[in-house]
């Protein structure tokens, strides 16, 4: 080789690498662009919009049960009454009744509370129904997480009334309203479980993971 292309030479191989360093940085820049995805089931998501949706859906289920209440003569808030009578004991059963008048708290605070406490109860569950229909009612399908929705629903009536209220509300209050049929009958109980259960099924979607793309981006997700 000719001395005299040495430098030649020398010139165009550090050009080279500078050229490889570029595209090395270049590389490593769109690299980190790619939106992050999860690899496998984004439960805390759903969990998440689980816990948002749940509200939403103990709110549906109470507005039902409010307006079919005053058709069978009972109390509009009359699931609430009864819902209350775990941390109130019989005496919830007289809220906003005239044989009720001597309470420390007003009885409309009392079932404000009640309201919100059953909403923040749908929260919780929310979170279960989210993660359960997300993950079992595939391919998703209104019909697969209607389905999902009702067996969960009536699963955790089932749990909760006979699997723990059944024998706790008894050992801690003396006495059994809650799943007495006199104050709260079967099929209104079941009703306003698979009423919350539809309404998660049909919201799901409005919590379903969308995997964040800047306008313009063609890549795939």
């Amino acid at each position: 080789m000719d001395h005299n292309t040495v430098p030649t030479k020398q010139q165009e191989f550090e050009e080279l690498k500078l050229r490889v360093a570029q595209l090395e940085r270049e590389l490593s820049e769109a690299q980190s662009e790619v939106p992050w995805k999860p690899t496998e089931f984004y439960a805390a998501y759903y969990a998440t919009t689980g816990f948002l949706l749940g509200g939403v859906a103990a709110l549906i289920a109470l507005l039902v049960n409010m307006l079919g209440a005053p058709l069978a003569g009972r109390h509009p808030l009359e699931l609430i009454r009864v819902y209350l009578t775990f941390p109130l004991g019989e005496k919830a059963l007289q809220l906003a009744t005239a044989g009720a008048k001597n309470q420390a708290v007003d009885d409309n605070l009392l079932l404000i509370f009640g309201c919100c406490l059953y909403m923040g109860t749908g929260m919780v569950l929310g979170i279960l129904f989210q993660v359960a229909i997300q993950k079992f009612a595939q391919p998703p399908t209104l019909a697969k997480r209607m389905v999902v929705g009702s067996v969960l629903a009536i699963a955790v009536w089932a749990v909760a009334f006979y699997g723990i209220l059944s024998w706790l509300q008894p050992m801690l209050f003396g006495g059994n309203w809650i799943v007495d049929p006199n104050h709260l009958p079967i099929w209104v109980a079941v009703g306003t479980h698979l009423i919350f259960g539809w309404a998660m099924a049909l919201l799901a979607p409005l919590g379903e993971y969308t995997p964040y793309r800047r306008v313009g981006d063609t890549s795939s997700t």
